[in-house]
């Protein structure tokens, strides 16, 4: 079973903030990304616990937002990467925080 969330935050700079938090995290998990799309892969046996799939975030860079979707396995894993997602962006964000983050799940 898979549990989707997205959200679309409101800032000019999504471009920024996602090539932040693909390099960000490159060192430590799989990142495929460019200036307008990035692709974060977070492994099944994780800090936030140990699921039964790997899980996915999807960034994804527009004008007036950046748009961020979460695949996961279980809606603990689901919930747990929106925390971390929210956390990590309004970090490299400091200047335009705290964003607004609307999570919809599917």
């Amino acid at each position: 079973m898979q549990t989707i969330s997205t959200t679309e935050i409101p800032t000019e700079n999504g471009s920024r903030y996602l090539q932040q938090l693909c390099k960000h995290w490159a060192h430590k998990l799989t990142v495929d990304f460019t200036s307008g799309q990035g692709r974060i892969t977070f492994p099944k046996d994780g800090r936030s616990g140990s699921w039964s799939q790997d899980a996915t975030v999807i960034l994804t860079a527009h004008p007036a937002h950046l748009e961020c979707r979460i695949e996961a396995s279980e809606t603990g894993q689901r919930d747990a990467l929106q925390d971390v997602l929210a956390s990590h962006l309004d970090r490299f964000a400091f200047r335009e925080a705290p964003l607004t983050f609307n999570w919809k799940n599917a």
